[in-house]
């Protein structure tokens, strides 16, 4: 063995004894370069290591005599970095690689193999002329390449590549010893380093507080220029972004469709991907795959995190050079992603609590609004509110409040105008159907064209001038009561139609197919007599069975006595408030006059009586005149009644004068107190402008 040869074995030994300790490769190449320019004399020594299963390189060690350079092998300018990973074909690297030897001697001797624009970048950044390059060996495989290099033209001849293949065969099993420690040691303190990210994980609940310390805490451990966390949404569609880090700035929230990319459909499947030349290897027409490549990033790698068996959201890392990651880099992504899985998931569980704690208060405070609206409900149309002493009304409203707590379909009958739409409410209040809607529909008031769709709706297109879906009133009432009035109106092919539904619980809209279930409680009311109905052939006699299952009955206003006054008392109270005539009252003579008015109307035609009273009085006593009704034994007579007479007669019929006289009177005091102002006579006398203007032109004042 020469001396030179032995002098480099001797160097060899003596730093393979060092690796007890820390080895340092810089050290190493300087000694070894100098001990080496007896065999050949160089400038530049270098020692590239093959990475990622041989798809790049890394520099082992690089020493310079002299002035130190720059290398630019990607057309910019870095320091050197042993981390930096560069394609194979570099600078002409790969023949080398593939186990050929390299001499290029200056720029008039380029081997085929070496493309001159980038020889030409190379030696205009490193300012050498002259390159030897040999593959480096370790159990007859390629592990990586020699390098000698030269500021001189010409310096390096053929007998050097033997030189050089020698000196590479000596360190060749040598530095893969050294790189296989290295990466072993770098293994275990990256995993170490993510061992001790849990005080930052454990300082939040929420991630995006503590994202800024985690990428500064995760950047030694896996370098990158994007870090970000996103979790997958309830639909498992896509990954919202929790935070990013990017470029110093704090990104928030966003959301990325799962099946828009290729890379987060493998993400969702627990893979880890790692891209390693984004450029070359993302399919664009995928739009997040689009926009990464247009951010910049060219190298990525994304991690899921997985909790139990199910992937619960991802990590990514983002570098803005290729080939920055490879597979060493993907286990501690994964443990990375271990060690946050777990905040993630405390976060959510916190977010949950915090969504059930507000549902909780929301919940509570709609069940007190409820309750406080049924109250209000039950205030306004419960049972209570009804009034009558009558024993005919005390018996119907018993009748009513036995059957509110059943399922029972109820028909009310009685005159129009005794209160049955106000009964079916109450009766809906008594049910267990309360909390449900109350739906009413005047049979009476629509045509028989339009009746059906209103009570059961139809569908777009079912007829001419349907042009949207329709829901009737069995959809409106479901859960609650459906209220159909006046139900001896109904055609006889509605009366077919509703009977089908009374049987079977279920019906169709108009013009659609789908059955939808009729999940009502019916309450029926009429004015008519449908027993006579049905011997005449205008009703159904089996759909009058199924309405009538529980009839009750409501009295006409004049059959309940002094329930009247009481009546009468309620409305002055009531409209008097309204109009802001809290001072208002019935005198006895109006009161007389109440009780001896046969009240064809009942009891809307009383309400409207009052109204119209209240509205003529100027406060006090409502007189019988303001009152504005005739005693039937008035009416009745064509002279007046004779001196004998009773008083209640004198003061029904003598005192009482025609409505239209007492309107005209009104509005002619009325404009005189507002001195001739109208809108202010209209505002006492509880009219609208236009209500005013009408009655003044009907009785020749305007």
């Amino acid at each position: 063995m020469s001396a030179g040869l032995a002098d480099l074995l001797a160097c060899v030994a003596a730093f393979a004894r060092s690796l007890e300790g820390e080895f340092d490769p810089q050290r190493f190449l300087r000694d070894f370069s100098t001990q080496a320019q007896a065999l050949v004399p160089h400038e530049g020594m270098f020692i590239a290591w093959l990475e990622d299963e041989g798809r790049t390189f890394s520099g082992f060690a690089r020493n310079v005599i002299g002035p130190d350079v720059t290398i630019d092998f990607r057309n910019y300018t870095v320091a050197f970095d042993p981390s930096e990973r560069f394609p194979r074909d570099t600078a002409g690297f790969g023949p080398i690689f593939d186990g050929q030897s390299q001499l290029i001697a200056g720029d008039d001797s380029l081997p085929a193999s070496v493309d001159p624009a980038a020889w030409g970048a190379w030696t205009a950044a490193t300012n050498f002329k002259a390159r030897i390059g040999v593959p480096l060996y370790s159990g007859g495989r390629v592990v990586g390449a020699f390098f000698m290099a030269s500021r001189t033209a010409g310096r390096f001849t053929q007998e050097h590549i033997g030189a050089c293949r020698q000196i590479a065969d000596l360190i060749g099993p040598f530095v893969e010893n050294i790189v296989l420690l290295q990466r072993e040691r770098r293994r275990r303190e990256r995993l170490q380093a993510v061992a001790a990210l849990a005080p930052i994980i454990g300082a939040s609940l929420k991630i995006g507080d503590i994202m800024q310390k985690l990428g500064d805490a995760v950047r030694p451990v896996l370098d990158f220029d994007l870090f970000g966390v996103s979790r997958l949404n309830a639909s498992g569609h896509e990954f919202e972004r929790i935070a990013m880090v990017s470029g110093g700035r704090l990104l928030g929230p966003h959301s990325f469709a799962i099946d828009e990319s290729s890379v987060l459909t493998r993400l969702r499947h627990g893979d880890v991907v790692l891209v390693r030349d984004a450029a070359r290897e993302l399919d664009k027409q995928g739009a997040v795959e689009r926009e990464i490549v247009e951010s910049g990033i060219q190298s990525m790698l994304l991690a899921p995190l997985v909790f139990g068996e199910e992937v619960v959201g991802g990590l990514v890392y983002g570098k803005r050079r290729p080939n920055w990651y490879d597979e060493s880099d993907t286990e501690i992504a994964r443990a990375i992603a271990d060690a946050l899985v777990m905040a993630l998931q405390h976060q959510q569980l916190a977010e949950e609590q915090q969504r059930v704690a507000v549902a909780e208060a929301t919940s509570r405070q709609l069940e007190q609004r409820v309750k406080s609206l049924r109250g209000a409900l039950e205030e306004r149309y419960g049972f209570d509110t009804i009034q009558g002493r009558s024993p005919a009304m005390q018996t119907a409203l018993g009748q009513a409040k036995r059957v509110a707590l059943t399922e029972t379909t109820v028909l009310l009958t009685g005159a129009s105008g005794t209160g049955k739409e106000v009964l079916a409410r109450a009766i809906h209040q008594g049910s267990p159907r309360a909390d449900g809607p109350f739906v009413a529909i005047n049979c009476a008031a629509l045509p028989e064209t339009l009746i059906e769709s209103e009570l059961f709706g139809h569908e777009r297109g079912a007829f001419t001038g349907a042009d949207r879906l329709k829901r009737g009133r069995f959809e409106l009432a479901a859960g609650g009561t459906l209220f159909l009035d006046e139900v001896g109106e109904l055609a006889p092919a509605v009366q077919a139609k509703l009977l089908r539904v009374l049987q079977e619980r279920s019906y169709e809209r108009v013009g659609g197919t789908a059955t939808l279930s009729a999940d009502v409680r019916l309450v029926a009311a009429t004015n008519r007599n449908l027993e006579e109905a049905v011997a005449n052939g205008r009703f159904r006699d089996d759909l009058f069975y199924r309405l009538a299952v529980f009839r009750v009955h409501l009295p006409s206003l004049r059959e309940r006595g002094d329930d009247i006054l009481l009546l009468a008392d309620r409305f002055v109270r009531e409209l008097g408030e309204r109009m802001g005539k809290g001072d208002v009252g019935l005198s006895r003579e109006a009161r007389d006059l109440l009780l001896a008015y046969h009240w064809p109307g009942n009891i809307r035609e009383l309400q409207n009586a009052i109204e119209r009273a209240v509205i003529l009085s100027d406060g006090g006593l409502i007189t019988a005149a303001q009152l504005g009704v005739t005693p039937a034994t008035s009416r009745a007579q064509a002279t007046p009644q004779p001196a004998a007479s009773s008083d209640r007669d004198e003061a029904g019929g003598a005192a009482v004068q025609a409505l239209p006289e007492m309107e005209k009177k009104a509005i002619v005091e009325a404009l005189r107190r507002a001195k001739g102002n109208k809108s202010q006579a209209a505002a006492a006398l509880g009219l609208s402008r236009t209500r005013f203007y009408t009655l003044m032109r009907r009785y020749g004042l305007g």
